[in-house]
């Protein structure tokens, strides 16, 4: 493996205080409290009900997304119970941890105590970060994971020790079994390799063995998907062959890279890449500044959502804080306030951001802010145009109403008769509110043909009388003799799903529900 001098050395750091450490935790600490605070300020979000059925249902694998975030929610959830603020423990804590984690990355790149307080600074008011510890979802561990990748990478080069990069296997695989987008940084790191000087690093037996290691720790999932052949590729064929995410635009997709982190904070990462990619110090380490190159490019072609990059920042930002700590000490002892002016009005800007992704403000007062915002907030897919809030708010309200009239439909039906109704609804948020809300009223466990729901199957039902969600009652007609519209969910100002209609359905014209099953799958 070949080896570097680095020329950027950290200064001695005699205690935890006076390396800057102290601050980094006090930031982390403070965000931490603040999602503690806020994260129960609205209702559960549409993804978090996916979550939460999936880890009803342990296995190891589902059909949008790997198994990790689905254990580690029914984990969470024996430990801490079903609250709004236990559920998102985890993503509080993990967005809170990277801030420590990035500014140790920044220590590991020969950053002073200034790096290490502007990276922390970027990081923790970052709005994706923001949003990633206010909500459970497959992006909470992302940020650490790709990081944690980086930080081996340094290490081994750093200290020229190959052994290193078993730990990169292992992250790796784990990432991998969060969500499978780490596979475009882990593509970086390769054809990085394979463009700077470390690439005989290509030929090392520990290189290898970490892929090894990374490969072992995903083929559970890889089995999974091959047994149910191949789910996720069908979904993603399927979200595409339907159009229905936004496509941005070359600089369109720039700027939102912008918004995703912050666009005060733009300047530090964009030094982060131009460092890596040419400034002599971070020379070691080009390969870093290669896998963002080459991430952005696959990510931007396959026309991937604003925020599929953002766990890539943190190292950016990381970087970049080193640099510019590193050309301001340059300066004329007289220019030194640019430092602390600049940190500051990062975090002033990202404080001043905060209720775009943390639920500080009612609904009602946050549309009044976002019409003072000099921006558009962005809009991932088509469908979530038409909703008053951003998606990411409107989508945790509504759910508790469907659960409620679904109640309601179930209520009809004479006891004798309810061990042989199910309920059938069209996608998997209305099934995961059901799951969740349902059970307290005694409704049984909701079936759907969206995603792992499908897989799950038509339970045991003849499927002579069934309550189903969201659908027309001509259409319905065609598969039962009677058909009852019941209601709609109480209306919410705010939901995205709006007054969905519930219909009770009995005397069925088909011959059997596990006939219908194939016939009812809907992945998009």
């Amino acid at each position: 493996m070949a080896t570097f001098p680095v020329s950027v050395k950290a200064p001695k750091r005699d205690t935890f205080v006076s390396s800057g450490m102290a601050v980094v935790w006090a930031i982390a600490l403070a965000k931490f409290l603040l999602h503690l605070y806020f994260n129960n300020r609205y209702g559960y979000f549409r993804d978090e009900f996916d979550y939460i059925s999936c880890g009803d249902h342990l296995q190891w694998g589902y059909v949008d997304q790997p198994p990790l975030i689905p254990f580690l929610t029914h984990l969470s959830r024996a430990v801490l119970g079903d609250s709004l603020r236990a559920i998102r423990f985890l993503p509080a804590l993990a967005s809170s941890l990277l801030v420590v984690q990035a500014a140790a990355t920044a220590r590991q790149l020969g950053g002073r105590r200034y790096a290490l307080l502007l990276t922390a600074i970027c990081v923790a008011v970052a709005p994706q970060y923001l949003s990633n510890g206010g909500l459970l979802g497959t992006n909470i561990l992302e940020p650490n994971l790709w990081l944690g990748c980086a930080q081996f990478v340094i290490l081994a080069i750093k200290r020229n020790d190959p052994r290193y990069w078993i730990g990169f296997g292992i992250v790796a695989g784990l990432g991998l079994q969060e969500k499978y987008t780490i596979a475009v940084f882990g593509l970086g790191i390769v054809v990085g390799l394979l463009l700077t000087e470390p690439r005989r690093t290509l030929l090392n037996r520990w290189f290898w063995l970490a892929g090894l290691a990374a490969f072992l720790i995903f083929l559970p999932n890889i089995l999974w998907n091959m047994h149910y052949d191949w789910p996720f590729l069908q979904l993603i064929r399927a979200i595409r062959a339907e159009g229905r995410d936004v496509v941005w635009g070359p600089f369109a997709f720039f700027f939102q890279q912008l918004l995703v982190v912050g666009p005060i904070a733009g300047p530090v990462w964009l030094a982060g890449v131009v460092a890596l990619l040419f400034w002599r110090p971070l020379r070691p380490y080009r390969l870093l500044g290669w896998s963002y190159v080459v991430s952005y490019i696959v990510i931007f072609v396959q026309h991937g959502k604003n925020y599929y990059l953002a766990p890539v920042y943190p190292m950016l930002f990381a970087a970049g804080a080193v640099a510019i700590d590193s050309l301001l000490g340059e300066f004329p002892a007289r220019r030194t306030w640019f430092k602390p002016v600049l940190a500051t009005i990062i975090l002033a800007n990202g404080i001043y951001l905060i209720p775009i992704t943390v639920p500080v403000f009612s609904p009602e007062r946050f549309l009044a802010y976002a019409k003072t915002l000099p921006f558009k907030l962005p809009v991932n897919e088509h469908s979530h145009a038409r909703a008053a809030l951003p998606q990411w708010y409107a989508d945790q309200f509504g759910w508790k109403e469907i659960a409620d009239e679904t109640a309601v439909a179930w209520n009809r039906i004479p006891a004798a008769e309810q061990a042989d109704c199910g309920i059938f609804v069209q996608d998997y948020g209305q099934a995961g509110a059901i799951d969740f809300f349902g059970r307290r009223e005694g409704l049984p466990g909701a079936m759907s043909g969206d995603r792992t729901y499908w897989i799950w199957g038509p339970h045991n039902y003849s499927g002579n009388c069934m309550i189903v969600l969201d659908d027309r009652k001509e259409v319905l007609e065609r598969y039962w003799n009677q058909v009852d519209f019941v209601g709609r969910s109480a209306p919410n100002p705010y939901a995205l799903e709006q007054q969905i209609p519930i219909f009770l359905c009995r005397g069925k014209k088909f011959d059997s529900w596990a006939g219908q099953w194939p016939h009812l799958k809907r992945w998009r």
